[in-house]
């Protein structure tokens, strides 16, 4: 499965309350699960300042071209990378397959802390998309429409 396609709400508030614990717990500048196709799924912390569209696109792309060097490796997917910068520290772990976390921290935070907290966060929201695929899976049954005929149809527009 690419990224999480159908979200509901019930899910979605509890993955958004997972990131913000995340968050917290990480003493994180910012956290952003995003879908493998870039599109932004849940936020929390200092996002005012950034552009969050284009960083979920291009965290995607990377997290994509790092999937190609890990096949050219014979790896399986890398499930995470750290990129450390001058005041701003990135680490990017993909969640079941299915969804890129970032946390964005800086020295008030470390990377073994963020690392940690990652660990129980992803498992989290591991459990969270296989409840959501386990709920598709389960309205994918026989729908309404299928018992309807043509000439049900043809019925009700000749009364």
């Amino acid at each position: 499965m690419s990224g999480p396609e159908v979200m509901y709400p019930e899910e979605q508030r509890q993955i958004a309350s997972v990131c913000q614990r995340l968050h917290r717990d990480a003493n994180a500048k910012a956290v952003l699960l995003i879908g493998r196709d870039g599109q932004p799924i849940a936020e929390a912390g200092e996002v005012g300042e950034i552009d969050v569209t284009s960083l979920s696109s291009l965290t995607a792309g990377n997290v994509a071209a790092t999937g190609g060097i890990s096949k050219i490796l014979r790896e399986k997917d890398f499930t995470s990378q750290f990129h450390e910068g001058e005041k701003t520290h990135v680490h990017i772990t993909l969640v079941a397959g299915r969804a890129i976390l970032v946390v964005l921290f800086d020295e008030r935070s470390s990377l073994g802390l963020v690392r940690l907290r990652v660990r129980k966060a992803t498992e989290e929201m591991a459990r969270l998309f296989e409840q959501v695929a386990k709920k598709v899976a389960a309205n994918t049954g026989p729908s309404i429409l299928n018992e309807i005929t043509d000439a049900d149809i043809d019925k009700l527009f000749n009364d």
